[in-house]
This record gives structure tokens, C-alpha cells and sequence, in this order.
């Protein structure tokens, strides 16, 4: 979740830039970019996978079929149909910054950008039948101070813990491709998800340790995982 206030926006500099000279980077929360960043994660890989980085084995840059993702949200409000489109028509500025006791210009930009990247991810891995190759995992029932992102006291914390132990116990959601509504699905439970990418993760690390000229030991040393 994008959250710049608490953030605070920072100045980085890189003394090891081209022939030593100093470079400044504004940044600013992420979040504002990338709200959910699975999207720019995949980016990230097919950019390593296009230079030739010797942490991938040679594969198409766009062969997504053979990605593996796993996206966890950090939980959200519960969705609620809040906003009137008859109602909305009618704001101006003051209106989308203060609107039903929120502020539905950053409720609908945060929402939307994290919903819109995993539409456009499992509408392409559905084209590309490897369904089972992405997983997302969401809470958006939350509710009063677990929906906070700036709570921190031990009660919440716990509260947290069991929110996270009672998710692994419910159908996986996926999103509906033609009405945008995430809805459980028949894969099975988080938990059953979770282990069966555990296993196919560690078949592929035996894997590139056997064929590693170095060993297991000189693998996991040279080699990402």
C-alpha cells in the first residue's frame, strides 16, 4: 500500500555512478508507482533474462510460462460499493479529495492500480495455460485497526498473525476475466498452494545443483534463488 506520508520522501546519492561522479536520486514511496509491484518484479527478471544474467538458464524473455509468481498483498479495507457514480459526477476537485468521510481520489488510484496488474497477469498466464504458475494471495476484509498500516502495538501485531494463519485456510482467489470481480476459486486452499510451489522451488534448486560443475555448495554460493 502506498503510503508517502509515512515514508517520507529521501535523497540518494551514487558516488559510484559513470567515472565517479555523484548522482542524486529523488525518491518517493514506490507505492505512488507501483502499488502492487508484481508487474515491475516480472519486468525486473525478463530485463536480467535479456542481458544473459548467468542466474537464469537460457530461456525467451518473454517465455512467462516458465515463471513462477507468487504475489502477497499486505491486506487492504474491506471493499465496499461506496461510491455512486451519480453522486461522483457531480464533485469537482474539493469533491474527489473529500467525499463520504474519505478520500475516494486516492481510494480509487490505490485500488485500481493494484487490481489492473493482477487483471493483466492472469489474463496472460491464462492465455498461456499456466494458471497455476501465478498466485495471489489477498485479504480485503479487513477492518478497523488491522486495515491500518500504522498500527504497531503488540494486541494489532498478534491480530495480524491470525489473519495471516486464517488466510492459509481459504480458497485461493482469482479474478473473474470477464466481470474484474475476485472470487474463490476450485485450486484448493493458500496453504496447498503455497507447498506445492515449495516443492516445485526445490526440484528446481536439485536441479541447477546437479548440473552446477561446482557442486551444491559452489551453487548455492554463485546462484540466486
Amino acid at each position: 500500500m502506498s503510503c508517502p506520508n509515512l515514508s517520507p520522501s529521501t535523497l540518494l546519492r551514487n558516488q559510484r555512478f559513470k567515472q565517479g561522479k555523484v548522482r542524486g536520486f529523488d525518491l518517493v514511496d514506490g507505492g505512488v508507482a507501483a502499488n502492487n509491484p508484481t508487474l515491475v518484479a516480472i519486468s525486473e527478471v525478463t530485463k536480467e533474462i535479456t542481458r544473459g544474467s548467468s542466474d537464469f538458464f537460457p530461456i525467451k524473455p518473454t517465455a512467462y510460462g516458465r515463471f513462477l509468481v507468487i504475489s502477497i498483498g499486505t491486506g487492504s479495507p474491506k471493499t465496499e460499493e461506496k461510491y455512486d457514480a451519480l453522486k461522483a459526477a457531480k464533485w469537482g476537485i474539493l469533491g474527489w479529495l473529500t467525499s463520504e468521510s474519505s478520500t475516494p481520489l486516492i481510494d480509487v488510484f490505490t485500488q485500481s492500480s493494484s487490481d489492473m496488474v493482477d487483471f493483466h497477469i492472469s489474463t496472460v498466464f491464462k492465455a498461456l495455460h499456466s494458471e497455476e504458475n501465478y498466485l495471489r494471495i489477498q485479504d480485503d476484509t479487513l477492518i478497523g485497526d488491522e486495515s491500518s498500516v500504522d498500527i504497531a502495538t503488540d494486541s494489532n501485531l498478534e491480530n495480524l498473525v491470525k489473519i495471516g494463519e486464517r488466510l492459509l485456510k481459504k480458497p485461493i482467489i482469482k479474478v473473474n476475466l470477464e466481470t474484474g470481480v475476485c472470487e474463490p476459486s476450485t485450486w484448493g486452499t493458500n496453504e496447498k498452494a503455497l507447498k506445492r510451489v515449495a516443492e516445485v522451488l526445490s526440484k528446481e534448486k536439485r536441479t541447477r545443483d546437479m548440473r552446477s560443475p561446482h557442486g551444491p555448495r559452489g551453487a548455492s554460493a554463485t546462484r540466486k534463488y
